[in-house]
């Protein structure tokens, strides 16, 4: 079922959805069932899982030439959408990336999902790599959101990369992309943020999942302004408890998210991690409470591979 489809069937009560990474390389796909167990009383309509791009080293060889060489950590996003969808029976939503991929890589990508009958996926531009200061896309690939967003939608028509396939099946992927309250870090303005965001829905995108925010009137002002720019389509928020001390340093240097200083100062007076991450639980269950009496239609909840947090928030919540 289509994320749409879900938040209509709700009736305007509010939904939980959450979002998961890939295990590392070599580890079990029961590492991933032992996070998402806990959180399904919850029942949630769909599952986010990410996906992490080939990434590049170099190793020193014996005659010291450099040799350079593919790393994929987190492997597995199809196959793990698929173990979800057979062992749960909800939704798993698969995240596209504009970097790592050709036109073809991605079309193939589409392809698959679809066979297995995955009805959504997430179209995302991704960043940059580690060896990259600025996002660098692939020869033949995509080099903005919009653009990927564009080619899923050529493929809901029926329209393939090879103009000579001629009564090819159609695809019927809802397509959701990602969108920044405070705005992109390599975004010049807010405004300019939502002028590409309302190129990618019309380029077909049917629903926004936002970055992780703390303050949750930076939140309403963003929906106020994108539906006076003319956006209509739901606008979920993407919510992240703070669990350790150095995430106060690593989240706005990574995500360009400011944090409220209300929130600082009690994390700054903590005096271990395991304080910390009460402080974020109960930060996280204000502002999913604040959202609810909103009636917003899904809180959308970034795990990090982790659910004992998540799903103490969710039970005081839903």
């Amino acid at each position: 079922m289509k994320v749409t489809e879900h938040i209509k069937k709700a009736n305007g009560n509010t939904q939980f959805s959450f979002e998961i990474l890939p295990p590392l390389k070599g580890q079990h796909i029961q590492s991933i069932f032992n996070n998402i167990d806990p959180l399904m009383e919850f029942k949630p309509p769909f599952i986010d899982v990410t996906y992490h791009r080939e990434e590049y080293v170099y190793k020193e060889l014996e005659n010291g030439l450099l040799k350079k060489q593919v790393v994929k950590k987190r492997p597995g996003t199809v196959g793990i959408c698929a173990a979800i969808q057979n062992r749960y029976n909800v939704d798993a939503i698969p995240h596209i990336l504009c970097g790592g991929f050709t036109k073809e890589d991605t079309e193939n990508f589409l392809i698959d999902l679809d066979f297995l009958g995955i009805d959504n996926v997430m179209a995302l531009r991704g960043d940059a790599v580690k060896t990259e200061t600025y996002f660098k896309p692939e020869k033949e690939g995509h080099v903005y959101a919009s653009e990927l967003v564009s080619q899923i939608t050529e493929l809901n028509k029926g329209r393939y990369l090879d103009e000579e396939l001629k009564n090819t099946s159609e695809t019927n992927f809802c397509v959701g992309v990602g969108a920044y309250p405070e705005k992109h870090m390599e975004a010049p303005s807010l405004d300019s943020d939502i002028h590409f965001l309302k190129k990618k829905i019309k380029n077909g995108a049917e629903y926004i999942v936002t970055q992780m925010f703390f303050d949750n009137k930076k939140y309403f002002d963003f929906v106020d302004k994108c539906r006076s720019e003319g956006i209509t389509v739901p606008i979920i928020p993407g919510l992240k408890p703070i669990a350790t001390k150095k995430q106060l340093n690593l989240i706005p240097h990574r995500f360009h998210v400011d944090l409220p200083e209300d929130l600082i100062l009690e994390i700054v007076k903590c005096k271990n991690n395991e304080q910390v991450k009460q402080v974020g639980i109960e930060w996280c269950v204000t502002q999913s409470l604040e959202l609810q009496k909103a009636k917003i239609p899904v809180l959308h909840y970034y795990s990090m591979g982790k659910s004992d947090n998540i799903k103490t928030i969710a039970s005081k919540v839903f």
